[in-house]
């Protein structure tokens, strides 16, 4: 079955009654005409980037020329799944213009212009495939080379089985493969502030691996085959795993800075900070000019696209920054060493040096937020359900139950029973806790208030034996249900 990771549109163009030096110079001359950004050009081929614009993305145009025929191959250089038939335009602009320029220009100016070209081709005539960018993209021929490794994709596949695998476990152990509930994600271990501060760090690490359903681990593998296929082949197996851990680290402990109750998980974080990585080397002389500008244009828009969307709610938000720009920095701590690629020793102390310094610094921040006092409220709230049961025994009574004990039962139990839920709220409200808890504090004590009002009327009714007091009793039982279906969320 074919497959492609990116939109592309491919056309064999035959020589005809052209040698391939002529070729390259009118295809040379076309691209200069089109207004593409001509990056590396060897004797066999060049490489150029349509500009971005509303009718383009900054796709890659690559030219390979053989004895008796070229191929021009339109790809996209960003993330988007479809073209919208960009590329097949790309090359049908090529056809016409150097259908045009072969009519117009004489032997002698195609002779002229290639002794100018010359001095501006590669060293050697390697094949034009590698004259773009070190990318892996070409080896994506299948499904199944999605998730083996190979030279120079070797950890992003290793990390996307890693992913996928524990999500297979969690939908084997019965965990919703849609929208998995909030105890199952901190069962497999997600990161929530709560359960993290309280000694269980590794959840920092581990909320990486897990993912809020299927949509959300396709959403992210995709990201991760992407920028791992761009970004691995420069930084090599090591600083590519490190910088991953590195940034997932710095994600979930920005995310556990922010966020007093939100349950975090998935490869996000992490998936940042490698575009963070790469951004940070775009900014730099890393990567061919050319090059440079589609990448970075198409990876600035992949990351404000989804910055942006992150902002609607229900995306951790502070992750994906904390992500991105510690990738940043550790982008640009390696641009010096990737440049020289001479020193391993170097590279590996480095490694060690910006993995101290991160681990380190996060373990600052993780000390220094304060737990909520979620335990001791947890109690509290154990006692108030247990009172709260006491207190709604009066109104269980059998029809046929004494006056004399109904009004004991509401005055001496229901009654009193309320007041002390009353003074526990507001005893447990003097806690640490997150601000919502204490905004559903205040809603618990409405609803206790209700309740007393509520048995001290129907009390006052048994009394008077009488049944003014229906109306009043009818409408505290619709506040009473409503504001139960608050607290509930039914």
């Amino acid at each position: 079955m074919a497959f492609s990771l990116s939109p592309k549109h491919i056309q064999e163009f035959p020589l005809e009654n052209l040698s391939p030096e002529q070729f390259l110079v009118i295809a040379h001359a076309v691209a200069q005409q089109l207004g593409w950004n001509i990056g590396l050009v060897s004797a066999n081929g060049l490489v150029a980037y349509t500009k971005f614009s509303l009718s383009s993305y900054g796709e890659e145009i690559k030219i390979r020329i053989n004895d008796t025929d070229a191929t021009i191959k339109s790809e996209c250089t960003g993330s988007q799944l479809v073209d919208w038939g960009k590329n097949k335009a790309n090359v049908g602009s090529f056809a016409l213009k150097f259908k045009e320029l072969k009519q117009t220009l004489s032997e002698e100016e195609i002779t002229q212009k290639l002794e100018e070209l010359k001095p501006n081709l590669a060293e050697t005539d390697q094949d034009i495939l590698n004259l773009s960018p070190p990318t892996t993209k070409e080896r994506i021929t299948g499904i199944l080379s999605i998730v083996k490794p190979v030279a120079g994709y070797f950890v992003t596949p290793l990390l996307i089985n890693l992913n996928l695998v524990i999500f297979i476990l969690m939908a084997i152990t019965g965990v919703n493969i849609l929208l998995p509930d909030q105890e199952s994600l901190l069962q497999w271990g997600a990161n929530f502030r709560p359960v993290t501060i309280d000694g269980q760090w590794w959840r920092l690490l581990s909320s990486c691996f897990l993912h809020i359903g299927i949509f959300h681990l396709l959403m992210n593998m995709y990201a991760l085959l992407y920028i791992g296929l761009l970004l691995e082949p420069h930084l090599g197996k090591t600083k590519f795993i490190a910088a991953y851990l590195l940034t997932g680290l710095v994600a979930s402990v920005t995310s556990l800075a922010w966020h007093e109750l939100t349950i975090s998980a998935g490869a996000s974080g992490a998936i940042f900070g490698m575009y963070g990585v790469f951004l940070a080397m775009l900014t730099t002389n890393l990567i061919e000019k050319s090059a440079r500008k589609a990448l970075l244009t198409s990876i600035v828009i992949f990351v404000a696209y989804n910055l942006l969307n992150g902002m609607k709610g229900g995306i951790d938000n502070a992750a994906h920054l904390g992500g991105l720009l510690s990738g940043m920095v550790i982008g640009y701590a390696f641009v010096p060493g990737l440049k020289k690629k001479d020193d391993p020793v170097m590279d590996n102390i480095l490694i060690v040096v910006l993995s101290v310094v991160i681990v380190i610094g996060s373990a600052f921040v993780y000390k220094s937020i304060t737990p909520f006092d979620i335990k001791q409220y947890e109690k509290g709230m154990n006692e108030f359900a247990s009172t709260e049961q006491m207190a709604l025994q009066a109104f269980t009574l059998p029809d046929d139950t004494p006056r004399a004990r109904l009004l004991y039962e509401l005055e001496h139990r229901s009654i009193y029973y309320w007041n002390e839920n009353i003074r526990l709220i507001n005893d447990l409200d003097r806690l640490y806790l997150p601000e919502p808890v204490h905004e559903r504090n205040k809603k618990v004590l409405h609803y206790c208030k209700l309740r007393v009002e509520h048995s001290q009327v129907v009390l006052r009714a048994i009394t008077e034996d009488t049944d003014i007091y229906k109306t009043q009793i009818e409408d505290l039982n619709r506040r009473i249900e409503t504001i139960v279906s608050e607290l509930t969320g039914k």
